[in-house]
């Protein structure tokens, strides 16, 4: 198995990549506007099918090793990518981000993630070289990391006020108001920034933690800092067009955190089964290596599929995913009606109210008892009655 990769082929594989995101950004991104269900379901359908060509090749040119590595790699960062999505859903619920503009924050998050994962692909590659507990470190983090994934939800108070978003508006100008896609905008003579910066600001911030936990997850099905990379920047390749795609579908998967925090502390479990096979620690086992049962990529493959494919399957099948996938559709534009320092114009604010009522409407097909304690549940029925609150009083200041 080829483990080495030339300096041409990392130069031509940045400028691929390279490529592919101006050409999101320039012939989808920079015009604003609202993605059909046909245009992401092509554009997620073609990079997709970049990243199988590709591991295809990797495996033909590399031989079985390397492409059992990267497909692993890139199933693994896919599914926590699509994690990613439901975090980046709440941010842009909580700034009421104009659907339109939507792309140009997804694409942001995208390009700022491929960056922050980059500097830990290598920080993690000179950890490994330079560090023989390195695996355990990173199994320990796996294993944490996936309790967390199984701990209860902890409602925050106001998602668009975390600790960076504070910092921001205390020390530097902003403004509540949007002004189209524009980062900055002049505001009584003063040039401040937009909640568009602030939007993209708490999605820089929330790659960098996701960051943490998917590079020590990678490491675990290979050390090839080459497939690492390339699985990582294809999995985040079509994410934008993903997002449109599965919008309706993202809250439907109750059962997806389940699912990952398997996988992880599966990881988790192996890469310290595979630090001790090759043990080096003079106290443990005298520095002698430890006859210990380790995974094969086949088995670690079929084992990511298979947890994904149930948690996935079970999800979409779930009469309760479809009711909390209903409430939460609700809560987000209830929150979003109600985050109404946030709307550049009257027309957005009103089109959130329309939406909540529509999904108000959705949910008449479902039992009213087991609803009202979801809603309860998620703070749902709060945000509702602030936002019918609020819209009475708009209309009858109004009149």
């Amino acid at each position: 198995m080829t483990t080495n990769v030339s300096l041409n082929v990392w130069l031509i594989t940045i400028v691929v990549i390279g490529g592919l995101l101006a050409f999101d950004f320039f012939f989808h991104v920079r015009k604003a506007h609202e993605p059909t269900l046909r245009e992401a379901a092509i554009w997620s359908g073609i990079y997709v099918g970049l990243a199988i060509v590709f591991g295809i090749g990797l495996w033909v040119v590399g031989g079985h090793g390397m492409g059992v590595d990267y497909f692993q790699g890139y199933i693994l960062e896919k599914a926590l990518s699509v994690d990613n999505l439901f975090v980046f859903v709440v941010i842009m619920s909580s700034f009421a981000v104009p659907r339109a503009d939507q792309q140009k924050v997804l694409l942001f998050g995208i390009v700022f993630a491929l960056f922050a994962r980059a500097g830990f692909i290598f920080l993690g590659m000179a950890i490994i070289d330079n560090f023989t507990w390195a695996f355990y470190v990173f199994g320990l983090i796996l294993i944490i990391t996936a309790g967390r994934l199984l701990a209860p939800e902890k409602e925050d108070d106001d998602e668009a006020n975390n600790f960076v978003i504070k910092l921001a508006k205390r020390f530097l100008r902003t403004t509540d108001h949007y002004d189209g896609d524009k980062l900055f905008t002049v505001e009584n003579g003063k040039r401040v920034l937009t909640p568009m910066l602030l939007v993209m600001i708490a999605i820089g911030g929330t790659d960098i933690l996701f960051a943490l936990d998917s590079i020590p997850a990678i490491y675990g099905v290979t050390d090839n800092v080459y497939i690492v990379f390339t699985a990582t920047a294809f999995s985040l390749m079509g994410l934008r067009q993903l997002f449109f795609l599965i919008d309706g579908l993202l809250d439907r998967l109750i059962y997806l955190k389940y699912g990952l925090a398997i996988i992880l502390g599966f990881i988790g479990v192996k890469l310290i089964l595979e630090a001790m096979h090759t043990n080096q620690f003079s106290w443990i086992n005298g520095g002698e290596p430890i006859n210990v049962y380790t995974f094969d990529p086949y088995t670690s493959l079929g084992v990511i599929v298979g947890v994904l494919a149930i948690t996935v399957i079970a999800s979409l099948v779930s009469p309760k995913g479809k009711m909390l996938s209903a409430v939460k559709t609700l809560h987000r534009h209830a929150h979003a009606y109600n985050n109404v320092e946030y709307h550049g114009e009257a027309a957005d604010r009103e089109h959130h109210y329309e939406k909540m009522e529509a999904a108000e409407t959705a949910l008449m097909k479902f039992d009213e008892k087991k609803i009202s304690e979801l809603m309860d549940e998620t703070g749902t029925t709060w945000e509702v009655e602030q936002a019918r609150r609020a819209h009475k009083e708009s209309i009858e200041s109004n009149d």
